[in-house]
């Protein structure tokens, strides 16, 4: 009870819906008591109509309204039930759709601030579950959960205003499916359920970032490092089910086993009761049938309860995508010209993690250095590009550009860095406007030259439309390695004294790569180049290599020293240069 009262405490998404439309909710809510009440009382009104007819066969006088009862009721079962799952869908249809528009709102809103607080595949897992079990909160839990109360006080009220006696009896067996189980379900059952969607959720989120960079694994000959690692959390998971069938059952044999108590416990109070007479022997079958269609409700509870430490993780999820974006930032202009750039023991986890995705990284960069940052796929390569040009903010540590804090620097940072990573976007529109975005007060003349100097001068000028040609959505008119050299272009114009180059040759051929390679590091001779890149083919360009595994500098060094000193660098090198 306190983790449902800490759990809606600031609740922006659930909650509001609920009193939104809550005339709608009761309807539901009175019409799903309704289809069972219609239930009840079809099963009870054949169980009189039964021993009425077995006592006089011979007049249906007797049994007349008894038989209208039973179509009456046997006709209004079904219709509320339609009625019922009609409106219910309805109402959570409505909700889901507010929901979800307040979801993608909020992501676009303020994508900035869940980029820094989310994995890819974290948010990914938000957009795709979270959405389906705050639906299946209201469908799977909430109606069932309601309905089957209203039932219980309805049957102890009822019965109770009989036999006092019996009534409370029943308050007790009964309250042991409505109360008692539910409860134990959250505490056994649940804990199980959610430790499951912890582990799906974290599948999930890491083979993402795992298929983002499948290249990465199957150059590095770890293919089956990288079937292992989905196949353990598989396991777990099937593990956890089979152990949630086998909590099910039992459950339900349990459930059962009550209903057979209660079921025992009106036929005898009833044999009591209603013995007097032979008139009145007609009630006993009647009320020892009546509690039969109690019994889906009732075994709903307990399921549905079970599921709701998953539809918690769930709401705390969303809410926690209502995070304001930071405090403003003093934004200041670089004094002076690069002259450094400084990583003090930068470290950063993400706010639903339980690793350090970079661990304490320091390092000093000076103006003309080339750096190579090397490892496998998921070792913090890609957040540690995002954190030097403060994308996200370090959990610890912090990235200085002439002893200013790059977070700081976020206005002029396309003064201060350009990027070329592994698919550079183009847009669909003229060579000439996708080169210009580096420096949009460019001349034409200036387009050309920057076009020239990537060696696309004469492929360009052959087209029909020349500079002015369409490049198409994502640059598809032209190859992988066009498409790099248009961006580098972009680059060139741009004149940023740092130089992001995140794998950009990633897709290409080793000839074509190396080409690319050679124009890059010839182009920008004179900048501060960050080189992510999966291999060693065009390690020679570089000053400094740096290898990353789980977050933080394993193997540094110049690749003349590394070559020496280093068995795995060696390998690798030889590998990518027969490659070559």
């Amino acid at each position: 009870m306190k983790n449902f009262r800490k759990t809606f405490a600031n609740d922006t998404w659930v909650m509001p819906y609920l009193r939104k439309y809550k005339g709608l909710l009761i309807l539901v809510l009175f019409l799903g008591f309704m289809t069972f009440f219609s239930g009840g009382a079809l099963m009870f009104n054949s169980g009189f109509l039964i021993s009425e007819a077995a006592r006089r066969p011979s007049s249906i006088i007797y049994i007349y309204v008894p038989v209208v009862l039973a179509r009456a009721f046997g006709i209004a079962r079904p219709v509320f039930r339609y009625v019922e799952r009609l409106t219910s869908h309805n109402w959570v249809l409505r909700i889901v759709s507010d929901f979800r528009k307040k979801l993608y709102q909020t992501v676009e809103k303020k994508a900035s601030a869940i980029q820094r607080a989310h994995q890819t595949g974290d948010i990914l897992s938000i957009l795709a579950d979270d959405i389906d079990h705050i639906e299946n909160l209201y469908l799977r839990t909430v109606f069932p959960m309601v309905i089957g109360w209203l039932l219980y006080i309805f049957v102890v009220i009822g019965v109770g205003s009989l036999n006092w006696a019996v009534g409370l009896l029943l308050l007790l067996l009964l309250g042991i499916i409505t109360i008692i189980m539910p409860l134990m379900s959250v505490a056994t059952n649940g804990v199980r359920e959610f430790k499951q969607h912890q582990i799906q959720h974290e599948f999930y989120t890491n083979l993402t970032d795992e298929v983002m960079g499948l290249g990465d694994w199957l150059i590095s000959g770890r293919y089956t490092d990288f079937m292992n690692l989905q196949k353990k959390p598989i396991k777990e998971i099937a593990a956890l089910r089979k152990q949630d069938h086998y909590f099910q059952w039992w459950r339900e044999f349990f459930v059962q086993f009550i209903i057979l108590l209660t079921t025992i416990t009106l036929l005898v109070w009833s044999a009591y009761q209603f013995t007097a007479t032979k008139s009145m022997a007609n009630w006993v079958a009647a009320f020892a049938l009546a509690i039969f269609p109690a019994v889906s409700p009732f075994v709903n509870m307990s399921q549905g309860a079970s599921e709701w430490p998953v539809y918690r993780r769930s709401i705390e999820r969303v809410n926690a995508l209502d995070i304001s974006d930071d405090k403003p930032i003093d934004q200041q202009k670089l004094a002076g010209s690069f002259k450094e750039l400084k990583i003090n023991q930068l470290t950063f986890k993400y706010q639903d993690g339980n690793r350090n995705v970079v661990k304490h990284i320091s390092m000093d960069i000076h103006p003309g250095e080339k750096i190579a940052l090397l490892g496998p796929s998921g070792t913090g390569k890609s957040t540690f590009l995002k954190l030097v040009v403060g994308d996200l903010t370090p959990t610890d540590g912090e990235v200085l550009i002439n002893g200013q804090n790059i977070l700081n620097l976020q206005s002029v940072r396309s003064s201060l860095f350009g990027i070329l990573d592994q698919q550079p976007y183009l847009f669909d529109t003229t060579v000439m406007n996708n080169v210009r975005l580096g420096n949009t007060n460019a001349s034409d003349q200036q387009v050309k030259d920057a076009l020239a100097a990537v060696g696309l001068k004469d492929l360009i000028e052959s087209l029909p439309d020349k500079y002015d040609t369409e490049v198409q959505e994502a640059g598809k008119r032209f190859s992988g390695g066009e498409r790099q050299r248009l961006s580098l272009a972009r680059i060139l114009l741009q004149d940023a004294p740092i130089i992001i180059l995140d794998e950009p040759t990633v897709s290409l051929d080793p000839i074509t790569e190396k080409k690319l390679l050679d124009k890059v590091f010839e182009l920008l001779h004179d900048k501060t180049i960050i080189w992510v890149t999966h291999h060693l083919a065009g390690i020679t360009h570089v000053d400094q290599v740096r290898f990353m595994e789980n977050g933080e500098f394993d193997m540094q060094g110049t690749p003349q020293e590394l070559y020496q000193t280093e068995a795995r660098f060696r390998q690798l090198y030889d590998l990518d240069r027969g490659r070559a």
